[in-house]
């Protein structure tokens, strides 16, 4: 190799030798290839055709298979040389690069650092929790390094950080969580020299980061506060008003004159929803964390919130394109919004759904399924557009599509076709799905009682697992568990609805760790009803509270009736009322009537919370169906006790409430007291 003088010498190497070559020689080509392109001028390089040649794509798949054996050094430089061809970050290797070398980077020295920092800036990743874990080691070596001068995004960890670098520390470091407070009040003290250089979008960004991260610093505020207030003065424009007063909304004891609040009421008549929603969040936030208003709220707030939501209702009703709908309510959330726009936003979007199509489709169906409102039209028209416009919907937008039918527990007409069709359109793709959408997919189809043998054998397998694993340890510690939990629960629904599959439990450990430290106290409710349920019950004995079944689900509490109805009593178990007793488990895989007296039943009460159920009517939502669902498989009788019928003015009594759980458990009249 080290004597061709052109691309094709090498890829004619390539080419005759392909089945034998090293991790070294493969990297040696890469770098050659690179080498000749960095030698011309701009005119004469032709990094596309290089890159499109069927033997560098021979060197592409040979570096994903040898990348575990190549040296710390050439894999930095491997992972370098891809990217200057072209490749992005979704690209497999790419991201295998990025992956092997996460796991190597506490053993990399300073100059490797600096080279893989800079790869992940031209990835955009300057905000990733892996280069917040560079900043975090660049940080414990800085007594060791003598000379830093590294000419990276991150790695200026001196006094000579800019202040862009400064903003992508905290970001990153905010994105992975840190709290490394050393390091924390280094990258402030740099932000606070800075302060007054950021744009009004970058000081949000601080705000927001060191509020997250949990810094302390009266000095710093004070001076954040002078400079948001400085560019509120003399701001006109209304969506830079709005991000400036969200900032000051939470720094500590934020505050609204009454001149800000007749600057943002001079503002409204511009703004849209996005701003209107900003404005809102902020206003509340202040009023709940003032403790000016502590006690009472004065006028001037509470008619900004009237003005807010009456240009709010009438911005929705203007409205007559769904496309400049979706761009201002795609990423609304918040209480606000929830509570005085969400109703006329549905009824927007139900007046103009014939033009939900293939290019929309994914986002409204998002937005649905955020937002917890039960719209059966909007979700009918969503499955005909799937139906009828399948082919030209993207593969990776199916999940998304699926999501608020699983979430809200909703089945459309032709359900089946339509749940086969997005899997039909998926199929395809499954070995290149990221593995978290994969897990999220198969959940949410579990949820809806729909099982495809495909989508299951792709998921529990060792080698999409392992990969899954690779993936896992790159997220924040929240999306992390999430992930898992779903997985978890996924697996729970496969070994209990389809066990034909012979797919293996193997969530024990894992339930274990987490149960160990999610057993808490009984909420106001439950005390009640634990209490009430002995009484009627018979006794204490007759009763458990925070029962775990087998697949480690809870229950809110279990009795046993024999076959004339007549409860049965449990060995002795002594419970202070307010705390949970010992964990009652029966942590194999038997059902709950395997061991009961011939008729005799196991009956699982839950108190259903507003969780539950979808926001607008009471339709019970789809993992509280899910889990009522495999509660029956597992033997029980499950009683749901919702929420809005237990504190109901009908059940206002205790007389009430007892008879209520009397005729729930046996089915019998009102009680003689």
């Amino acid at each position: 190799m080290n004597k061709c003088t052109d691309e094709e010498q090498i890829f004619d190497l390539i080419e005759k030798n392909k089945a034998i070559l090293s991790e070294k020689q493969v990297a040696c080509a890469l770098s050659m290839l690179w080498q000749f392109q960095k030698q011309k001028t701009s005119l004469l390089k032709n990094v596309e055709c290089i890159r499109d040649h069927p033997q560098f794509l021979t060197l592409h798949n040979l570096a994903t298979t040898k990348m575990e054996f190549m040296n710390d050094n050439t894999l930095v430089n491997v992972l370098y040389i891809i990217q200057q061809f072209g490749f992005e970050a979704h690209d497999p290797l790419v991201e295998a690069l990025v992956t092997e070398a996460w796991r190597r980077l506490e053993r990399f020295d300073i100059n490797m650092l600096s080279k893989f920092s800079s790869c992940l800036a031209d990835q955009h990743l300057c905000f990733s929790p892996l280069m917040g874990k560079i900043a975090d080691i660049v940080n414990r070596n800085l007594e060791t390094i003598q000379d830093l001068r590294l000419k990276s995004t991150i790695l200026l960890m001196s006094e000579e950080l800019t202040s862009q670098q400064a903003l992508a520390v905290m970001g990153a470091m905010e994105e992975m969580e840190s709290r490394n407070s050393r390091l924390i009040k280094k990258i402030a003290s740099i932000l606070y020299k800075h302060l007054d250089n950021y744009k009004p979008v970058e000081l949000l960004r601080i705000t927001q980061a060191l509020i997250f991260l949990h810094f302390q610093s009266k000095e710093l505020f004070v001076k954040l506060r002078e400079v948001l207030l400085s560019y509120l003065k003399v701001s006109v424009i209304p969506s830079e008003i709005s991000l400036l007063v969200c900032a000051l909304s939470m720094l500590p004891s934020p505050h609204l004159d009454e001149a800000r609040i007749s600057q943002i009421e001079a503002a409204l008549p511009q703004c849209d929803l996005n701003d209107l929603n900003s404005f809102a969040t902020s206003v509340l936030r202040c009023i709940q964390f003032d403790p000016m208003y502590r006690n009472n709220t004065p006028g001037k707030q509470l008619k900004l919130l009237q003005k807010l939501d009456h240009y709010g209702r009438q911005r929705l009703q203007k409205c007559s394109s769904l496309n400049l709908l979706w761009e201002e309510v795609k990423s609304l959330k918040g209480d606000w919004f929830a509570d005085s726009l969400l109703e006329e936003t549905v009824v927007t979007l139900q007046r103009l759904m014939d033009e939900i199509n293939y290019i929309n489709v994914a986002g409204i169906a998002s937005f649905i399924s955020r937002t917890n409102y039960l719209s059966t039209s909007l979700l009918d028209r969503i499955a005909s557009v799937v139906l009828q416009q399948n082919e030209k919907i993207h593969p990776f937008a199916i999940l998304a599509i699926i999501l608020p039918f699983s979430a809200l527990n909703y089945d459309p007409p032709q359900r089946d076709e339509f749940f086969g069709t997005c899997l039909q359109h998926l199929n395809s793709y499954l070995s290149i799905l990221d593995p978290l959408k994969l897990v999220f997919l198969g959940y949410s189809l579990a949820t809806r009682e729909y099982f495809s043998e495909d989508l299951l054998k792709a998921i529990f397998n060792i080698r999409f697992l392992a990969k899954l694993d690779s993936q896992l340890e790159l997220l924040c510690s929240s999306l992390n568990m999430k992930v898992q939990f779903r997985l978890m629960e996924l697996n729970r629904a496969v070994c209990l609805e389809c066990p034909e599959y012979q797919i293996p439990w193997f969530h024990d450990r894992f339930c274990q760790q987490q149960y160990k430290k999610d057993f808490g106290r009984m909420n106001g409710a439950q005390q009640q009803i634990y209490k009430m349920l002995a009484e009627v019950l018979g006794g204490i004995n007759f009763v458990k509270a925070s029962v775990l079944t087998p697949y480690y689900y809870t229950i809110d509490f279990e009795c046993i009736l024999d076959k004339r109805k007549k409860p049965i009593p449990y060995g002795s178990h002594n419970t202070t009322l307010g705390k949970l007793p010992k964990i009652h488990s029966e942590l194999n895989t038997q059902i709950a009537g395997s061991r009961l007296p011939p008729g005799a039943e196991k009956i699982a009460l839950e108190f259903l919370d507003s969780r539950a159920f979808c926001r607008n009517i009471p339709h019970l939502k789809g993992k509280s169906a899910m889990k009522k669902r495999h509660l029956e498989i597992l033997g029980y009788h499950v009683i749901q006790i919702p929420h809005f019928e237990w504190n109901s003015m009908a059940l206002s009594t205790k007389n009430a409430r007892m008879d209520y759980l009397r005729e729930r458990l046996f089915g019998e009249g009102k009680s003689s007291s």
